[in-house]
């Protein structure tokens, strides 16, 4: 049977997992984590860490994706070992962990929705012209609605790999092209803090790659039909592809704005990446230029269309899980009771029909159409305000809440953590609560 197959509600026989060779052929949720994860906002971040320090903070960089993929791990682990959603974990928590993750991805569609569809904007607007960034970003938005309104999880799969493909092609050869000191990236490796640097290492080891769309990788995981702890092997395998070509594609970011920007007094703007194809085009020509808006589109575009259908699975399972009664939740995924029970049936989460229902679909809509208003005018600072406040809660309360889960009784033994799983989750917590602290004092300052 082919490992692409979707959950079915009544499936005849579980999936093996695959074994030599097909392991990685079989590859898929852990690249969409990453690519979702890794947005404009993430290159303009890294770019101007380079610029302002050059390679002296790689080691920053290195630490964040290392501590990515134990959170990605940890989230995988969860959905295979207990056989349910993040949100039924969540749920067994408290309706406080629900509660506020309902809120959070409300606010957060609405204002993240104009952030991507403009970060798609600008290397469109850069490549063809014609039209400005505004309109160019709502065309953005609305061909991804269609694409993930159209799109089966197989289809979406190799869809959104073909686009990682590209941009990790194109980022690592601008990075050759500039010819990096291999003194200097070897010294990067070595921990330390120039002057002024805090914010930086804390954004890069804290930001890149890490957001809401880590929550969804155990949904692409059953929607690709891994169940069960005999898949962990297969998703940690998975997970670390994905994360490993994360930080390959970061260290690239790194070199170039480096090589080319350092000492360059940059802004933290997405326009900030336009800056450095016109740096290209200056020194190699319009083909590095062009080569670089390419992956910068490519970069932009599968985070779009990974956020559309990620977190579009997330706010169904949301409105799932805040339906159940109180003291309920849903144990296993395609289980018993959701074939031959009513409460079972509003309870169990079912892989092979949430992409057609009217909330995966309702999130879609509010992802795309509602935060056209926002191209239009500057962004409402108390809006803006409680968006970042509530995006930087968003990842310590992952990383918290998956240590509570993964050391449970709610998971089988051997899904527990172990003490590597629980340093690296109690130092992403650390991590993660010291940067809600900084965001929230800078925000209020």
């Amino acid at each position: 049977m082919s490992q692409d197959v979707p959950v079915q509600q009544h499936p005849a026989e579980p999936l093996e997992p695959p074994t030599g060779a097909a392991r990685f052929r079989s590859l898929g949720p852990g690249i969409l984590a990453a690519a979702a994860g890794v947005g404009a906002g993430d290159l303009v971040a890294t770019m101007v860490a380079g610029a302002e320090y050059g390679t002296a903070l790689l080691w920053a960089a290195l630490v964040g994706t290392g501590l990515k993929l134990a959170l990605g791990e940890g989230v995988g682990r969860w959905h295979l070992a207990s056989g349910s959603t993040l949100l039924d974990g969540w749920r067994r928590l408290g309706r406080w962990a629900t509660g506020f993750f309902a809120v959070y991805i409300v606010i957060w569609g609405f204002v993240y929705g104009a952030t991507a569809m403009s970060a798609v904007g600008l290397p469109l607007n850069a490549l063809f012209g014609g039209l400005s960034v505004r309109y160019w970003a709502m065309i953005a938005g609305v061909v991804g609605l269609a694409l993930v309104w159209a799109q089966r999880y197989q289809v979406f799969e190799k869809f959104v790999t073909v686009l990682v493909a590209l941009k990790f092609v194109t980022v690592v050869s601008v990075a050759i092209l500039v010819t990096p000191n291999l003194g200097d990236l070897a010294s990067g490796l070595v921990p330390r803090l120039p002057a002024g640097s805090t914010v930086y290492v804390l954004g890069l080891v804290g930001g890149v790659g890490g957001t809401i769309t880590m929550a969804a990788y155990g949904y692409w995981m059953f929607a690709k039909g891994w169940k069960g702890t005999g898949w962990l092997s297969m998703m940690r395998l998975d997970n670390a592809v994905g994360y490993v070509m994360t930080g390959i594609f970061v260290v690239a970011m790194l070199i170039v704005g480096s090589t080319l920007l350092l000492g360059q007094d940059l802004t933290e703007s997405d326009r900030g990446l336009l800056t450095l194809g016109e740096v290209l085009g200056a020194d190699y020509g319009q083909w590095a230029r062009i080569l670089f808006l390419v992956g910068f589109l490519a970069v932009t575009t599968s985070s779009l269309l990974g956020v559309w259908n990620g977190v579009s699975l997330l706010f169904a399972d949301t409105l799932r899980t805040l339906r159940l009664p109180h003291g309920k939740a849903a144990d296993t995924v395609g289980s018993e009771a959701a074939v031959e029970g009513e409460e079972g049936e509003r309870g169990a989460y079912e892989a092979a029909t949430v992409e057609r229902s009217w909330a995966f679909r309702g999130y879609l809509l509010w992802l795309t159409v509602p935060p056209m208003v926002l191209l239009f005018i500057d962004r409402p600072f108390a809006l803006t305000l409680v968006y970042g406040v509530l995006g930087s809660v968003f990842m310590p309360f992952l990383a918290i809440t998956l240590m509570l889960l993964l050391n449970s009784s709610r998971v089988a033994a051997g899904g527990r953590s172990g003490w590597l799983s629980n340093v690296l989750l109690g130092a992403s917590s650390v991590l993660f609560l010291a940067l809600l602290v900084t965001d929230v004092v800078g925000r209020l300052g």
